[in-house]
């Protein structure tokens, strides 16, 4: 076997929050483990960093609304609040604030919700309530189960849904595009966009069928958007304490160069700086398929099979997002408040999204690597934690979905993302006139430089892989390694590239402790039933 200078039980690549999880999880085992990261901080997306212009004014650059977190299983199985996260849920969780000063609105109320609906038209409050109802029993039966477990393969998953109504409704409901969905169900052209944006755009492109589900499956489900007090990375260094607690190590600025492989099995990592560092049952990759399969195995140990389906692994062409940061006088003040004034009270605001047509109009632009008119959402998250902002000042922000290929090279984003952010304030500013005094400074970034910081997410795709091209379930990332193993053994997947995806859900970590324990015959008491058992097959 191989010299190695240090040798742990297992090695984790890549310190984001699936795989903080992971390594906090398997540390409860007794297993040592290192993780190592190539930035300067771990946390990956989960990042909250301090404007150095203008000391105290602190901006969440990458995620901020995680929605339903203090739902998920991992945070309370690891104890995060001990740690010091924190988390609200606002009540006027999101608001679509049209040009006219009318609002729909989201709430964590779901009365509130209706009645905003019906405001626009009773038939969609009826059809919001009958979906939210018709779904409740597909949401905590099925897909949460679902979510927080190892994928069945589709033949079996299929059998299964088979077996009960609320199954069938879901594989009834699935087979339509989020698109087709909300014409069907929905008529009132605000509320279809407000459904398709907040439901659909961020995640899967609205007109692949398979993702129908998607809109009535958020709309019955409790997790809301919210935000964790102390910014994003609070969370993050919760994480860090929680994996300090049980004894592993985490190792910034550190960057792996190549996977040691001996008779089949990953046994180790050498570094960019040359440290060779052993894994006695373990190396887990919270990386890209391609930077896991292609970068770091070395050459004639993967089959052709494999390497071809990692390299044709694809990524979301409308994931990728541009983010206007602003350092404020005061919180913006929207002219909508006239007619509702609790717009100010709301967590996530849209603006500029006016009519669902729009959304066709987004994917062309993304397609062509041209700028659509501008549709952006954000918040204003000192108007709910005063700790992100020197005393009596705030920050804002608002993202927008642009493609990555601007006029089909990404590097023109360099030259042209100042003047966008300027055209973005802009266009804030029809409305919150009061923004056009109160911005002390502004700074911007592009997808590339979500792609510069954060490389797993190529052409700034913050999902880490799209929902088409099959990429979903047990064959996410692809066919064969959909259940968290990477052919080698003792090779792991634990990223967002895996099942159920990306945004901070923390579930392809979860699961992968599930999968990692179990094959090292370890027994965890957190550990949820099998599906298999659950389906009774």
């Amino acid at each position: 076997m191989s010299e190695f200078d240090v040798v742990y039980d297992g090695i984790i690549l890549g310190a984001g929050h699936n795989s903080l999880i992971l390594q906090a999880y398997l540390g409860q085992m007794g297993l040592s483990t290192l993780c190592l990261e190539r930035s300067d901080k771990p946390g990956g997306g989960l990042s909250t960093v301090e404007d150095p212009r203008h000391p105290g004014f602190l901006h969440n650059t990458h995620s901020f609304f995680h929605r339903g977190v203090t739902h998920l299983p991992w945070y309370r199985d690891l104890q995060l609040e001990k740690y010091g996260a924190k988390y609200i849920e606002p009540d006027l969780n999101v608001a679509l604030v049209l040009e006219s000063g009318d609002m729909l609105g989201w709430w964590t109320d779901f009365e509130k919700t209706v009645d905003s609906f019906a405001q626009f038209s009773k038939n969609d409050a009826e059809a919001l309530r009958r979906w939210r109802d018709d779904f409740l029993p597909v949401v905590n039966q099925i897909l949460i189960p679902e979510s927080q477990a190892p994928p069945l393969p589709p033949a079996k998953r299929r059998e299964w849904l088979m077996q009960s109504a609320a199954g069938r409704l879901l594989l009834d409901v699935s087979v339509l595009s989020p698109l087709e969905f909300v014409e069907r169900e929905f008529e009132h052209p605000v509320i279809q966009a407000g459904l398709l944006f907040f439901n659909g755009l961020r995640e899967v492109d609205l007109r692949c069928p398979g993702f129908g589900h998607h809109i009535p499956a958020l709309l019955a489900s409790a997790g809301k958007a919210q935000m964790c007090l102390g910014g994003s990375a609070g969370l993050a260094r919760a994480l860090v304490a929680a994996v300090g607690k049980t004894g592993g190590e985490i190792r910034v600025q550190s960057q792996p160069k190549e996977m040691v492989v001996e008779n089949g099995r990953v046994v180790g990592i050498v570094t960019q700086e040359g440290l060779r560092i052993g894994a006695r049952q373990f190396v887990a990759s919270g990386l890209n398929p391609q930077q896991t399969f292609l970068d770091l195995l070395p050459q004639g140990v993967l089959p052709k099979k494999w390497r071809d389906r990692a390299l044709r692994f694809e990524y979301n062409m409308i994931a990728p997002l541009f983010a206007l940061n602003l350092n404020l006088h005061a919180p913006p003040s929207y002219s909508a408040s006239e007619k509702n004034p609790e717009v100010k009270d709301a967590l996530m605001v849209i603006l500029g999204l006016e009519h669902f047509d729009q959304f066709a109009d987004i994917v062309t632009h993304h397609k062509n690597g041209t700028i659509p008119p501008t549709v952006m959402w954000g918040a204003c998250p000192t108007h709910f934690d005063a700790s992100q902002a020197p005393a009596g000042k705030h920050t804002a922000f608002m993202w927008e979905k642009l493609p990555y290929r601007l006029n089909g090279d990404p590097a023109n984003w360099d030259r042209e993302r100042e003047a966008h952010g300027r055209m973005m304030l802009d266009r804030w500013c029809d409305f919150a006139p009061n923004l056009k005094d109160d911005v002390v400074d502004w700074f911007v970034r592009s997808a590339l430089d979500t792609e510069r910081s954060l490389p797993n997410m190529v052409g700034g795709d913050l999902l880490v892989g799209a929902f088409s091209n099959g990429q979903v379930g047990h064959n996410r990332p692809f066919a064969g390694a959909g259940n968290y193993r990477g052919y080698l053994d003792g090779l792991y997947l634990c990223g967002s590239c895996c099942h159920p995806g990306g945004n901070i859900t923390g579930l392809p970590g979860y699961n992968a402790a599930q999968v990692i324990l179990n094959d090292l015959d370890l027994v965890a008491d957190w550990m949820p039933d099998p599906l298999e058992n659950i389906m009774g097959l």
